[in-house]
């Protein structure tokens, strides 16, 4: 076996980050931001993220500028003017709520649309430039050995093991890291079913060319529709609670199969459908939240710590949030793996579970019922105000992950060594 530490020294050691995907990136230029270098070890022969659209809330802008990068993730960014929420059996709008300047004040950032590899691009062009990162395509991990101070990744070759001050598992909903400190074995299939397609501008039909990210609810599925690629794209995801029992992911399926679970609706919507040949499919699968995700020098960030389901639009953007999170614990403890981790963990649980709980209960609560329990949540939707909206936003779009702030030093009253800090305020634009 070979042993390559990247360093001559413990002090020189690199963080370890298993996984190149939107997490990982994003944890390499946050720990850069700080001095740390890092070395992210990628199962995969190329770098590429697998999916298409993806939404962005202004959390996640908050977190790009943290990192530097505010204006090129701006650059590939679609902003809408509206989420809105229709009843695919009637056809009405129910909800829309607008996201234009009122919104942009009440927040500091934008909401916007784009494709994920557009996003995982930015980021990988940041690493790539930045002294302190090294990217290793090829390099998947299968488990770690932690000493004293410093841990060993063991490769998935076989032969090799890779040196490191610490270990960060960003490699995602089967992650082999989180098997070892949480042991819960595979994911939990939610039964839920999503078909994801991509369609040229000119295929969409006139009067759906609307900027926004518009949700057909329906009695157990619904369908989502948003511009991408400065328009000259749409994402369409098409999602059925049709009991799906085992996971799959990305696999090419006909229009036909996708159409099954949508015969109950408006027929210009099943017609929506048929705009594309090229649908994937993916069974939706979440973890249950967990109170610990760290051992000693070892963690992990997004799927591999929190995963969840795509209702609530958060997955990549507490990723995102964990990245700053965690550099910042790093830097305030002055390079304390344990102590850092043991910080950042505190800091993010609580508000990633809420979001995997309550992600599930959008999916069965406000898009998927039907009869009675569909007209209630209409008339319950369409009695807020635009206010109460905002409101309802503030907890998860008003936050700031940075440990640096003060008020996310006194929610971690049991981490004196963190609190006794004193750094400034990352600023919110």
């Amino acid at each position: 076996m070979t042993v390559s530490s990247n360093g001559k020294s413990p002090e020189t050691l690199p963080v370890l980050i298993v996984g190149a995907g939107i997490g990982g990136l994003a944890v390499a230029l946050a720990l850069a931001r700080h001095g740390y270098r890092s070395l992210v070890l990628e199962k995969a022969p190329q770098l590429s993220e697998v999916g298409a659209g993806i939404q962005l809330g202004p959390n996640a802008f908050t977190v790009f500028d943290y990192l530097g990068i505010g204006s090129e993730a701006r650059g590939v960014s679609v902003f809408i003017d509206s989420l809105k929420l229709c009843d695919a059996i009637s056809g009405e709008a129910v909800v829309e709520i607008p996201l234009q300047e009122r919104f942009r004040r009440r927040f500091g950032n934008p909401y916007a649309v784009l494709h994920r590899g557009q996003l995982h691009g930015v980021l990988l062009n940041a690493a790539r430039g930045n002294d302190l990162i090294e990217i290793r395509p090829n390099a998947g991990v299968r488990d770690y050995e932690q000493g004293s101070a410093s841990v060993v990744a063991l490769l998935e070759n076989g032969r090799e093991r890779v040196k490191g001050a610490a270990l960060v598992g960003c490699d995602g909903l089967w992650s082999n890291i989180r098997q070892r400190i949480v042991g819960d074995g595979a994911p939990r299939v939610s039964g839920h079913s999503t078909y994801r397609a991509v369609i040229p501008r000119e295929d969409m039909p006139a009067e759906l060319q609307t900027n926004a990210a518009t949700l057909w609810a329906g009695p157990k599925c619904h369908i989502v529709h948003y511009p991408l690629s400065d328009w000259k794209l749409f994402n369409l995801v098409v999602t059925y609670h049709n009991e799906a029992p085992e996971p799959v992911a990305g696999v090419p399926v006909e229009a036909g199969e996708v159409r099954r679970g949508f015969q109950a609706v408006t027929p210009e919507i099943r017609r929506l459908i048929d705009r594309s040949e090229d649908w994937k499919l993916w069974v939706l699968c979440d973890r249950e939240p967990v109170a610990n995700w760290s051992q000693g020098c070892v963690t992990l960030v997004g799927d591999a710590a929190h995963a969840m389901l795509q209702y609530f639009a958060q997955g990549a953007c507490m990723a995102l949030e964990d990245a700053v999170c965690l550099a910042d614990a790093v830097a305030l403890s002055e390079g304390d793996f344990d102590l850092a981790f043991e910080s950042y963990q505190e800091a993010r649980i609580l508000r990633t579970a809420r979001v995997q709980i309550q992600s599930r209960a959008i999916g069965d609560y406000i898009y998927h019922p039907s009869g009675i329990a569909a007209d209630l949540r209409n008339a319950e939707m369409r009695s807020r105000t635009v206010g109460d909206w905002y409101r309802s936003l503030d907890w998860l779009y008003g936050h700031n992950p940075s440990l640096f702030s003060s008020a996310a030093r006194e929610r971690s009253p049991k981490n004196h060594e963190l609190n006794s800090a004193r750094m400034p305020d990352i600023p919110v634009r």
